[in-house]
């Protein structure tokens, strides 16, 4: 009787768990990919209403708007925006106003403006104490402006535009103003002039009593004069404070920008001692009045801040070197501000 060997039991092959896990985690991975694309390049642009406008001014980058978005909460994910930029679009903004409507995607709104033919309008950014000229120049530089009087004499814009003053500088308001594709120049500085007739007829109306001026306009002479000396809205008062005072005691006001507009071209970047003696029409260093005429365009703040001067006894007033001014009352006060300015002018060198 043969004995029969008992038979191995083969063990069953477990299926592996490494394709399972491997296909787990590809799907987490594109939802993940999916959710963080829906969050940044889909995810709809908020709209107030069925649209709205968008405005992107001169000098924004792709990187600040997509900043401005994620801190305003309207996307998120920078980094893949601003990735996809660098990728797609490759363009740089386009300064303009555009209609952004209901439903688009911030991926469409990125693209929109990129491209100065989708917008819907325009605008001129003026800067306090600009001058004329740079808002001229502002014009014609601008593609999207129909040029019907930019390209005239200064006295022929003037008559074109019916404005009864022999020069234009100070006359335009320095704001932000936008405008339709195709929009004239003539328009604009149409527009621009009101808006400063307006602030300055304000203003005048509503002037603190016993102001050293014979009529409005040296009112906008001297606003143009204070916004040119300090970029410090609360020092706007002190500094008109300075200049009326100096005018009610027959001083000369003695103020640099002055000297500078009545260089013109000559001026730069620096004013010697040979300037300051050297006459013109606008060196209040040699004459004892205000300049004949404004020096740039005075802001509505600046405005006001020539009818309403500071009660101070302050004549004088120097930089600081560290932003702001300095305002004293007497030579001896501000001969000491200047050496405390210089002091601090060498410390920095």
């Amino acid at each position: 009787m043969s004995s029969a060997k008992p038979k191995s039991k083969k063990k069953k092959m477990q299926p592996s768990k490494k394709p399972k896990i491997i296909l787990l985690t590809a799907v987490i991975f594109a939802v993940l990919i999916c959710t963080i694309l829906w969050s940044s390049l889909f995810k709809a642009y908020p709209v107030e209403g069925k649209k709205q406008m968008l405005a992107i001014g001169q000098g924004d980058t792709y990187s600040g708007f997509i900043d401005r978005l994620v801190k305003e909460d309207k996307a998120s994910f920078p980094i893949v925006l601003k990735l996809y930029q660098k990728l797609m679009i490759h363009d740089t903004l386009k300064a303009g106003v555009y209609e952004v409507r209901q439903g688009m995607s911030i991926r469409e709104v990125m693209v929109m403006i990129s491209n100065i033919d989708n917008a819907q309008m325009n605008r001129i950014l003026v800067i306090e104490g600009t001058t004329f000229k740079q808002l001229i120049d502002a014009l014609k530089n601008d593609p999207l402006v129909t040029h019907d009087v930019s390209n005239l004499p200064y006295s022929q814009i003037l008559q074109a535009l019916d404005i009864p003053f022999s020069h234009p500088e100070g006359l335009f308001a320095p704001d932000t103003y936008f405008f339709a594709k195709g929009e004239s120049d003539k328009k604009i500085l149409k527009d621009l002039y009101s808006r400063q007739m307006k602030a300055l007829d304000q203003a005048w109306e509503k002037r603190a009593p016993n102001l050293p001026y014979k009529d409005k306009y040296e009112a906008l002479i001297m606003a143009s004069i204070v916004e040119k000396e300090t970029s410090v809205d609360s020092e706007l008062e002190q500094v008109s404070g300075v200049f009326v005072r100096r005018l009610q005691q027959g001083m000369r006001l003695q103020t640099d920008p002055t000297v500078i507009y009545g260089m013109g071209d000559k001026y730069t970047g620096n004013i010697t001692r040979q300037d300051l003696r050297t006459p013109t029409p606008y060196n209040t260093y040699t004459i004892s009045a205000l300049p004949p005429t404004p020096i740039a365009l005075p802001s509505k703040k600046a405005i006001e801040a020539a009818m309403h001067p500071d009660s101070s006894n302050n004549i004088y007033f120097v930089a600081t070197g560290n932003g702001g001014h300095k305002f004293t009352a007497n030579l001896q006060d501000h001969n000491r501000a200047v050496q405390e300015y210089l002091a601090v002018i060498r410390a920095k060198n």
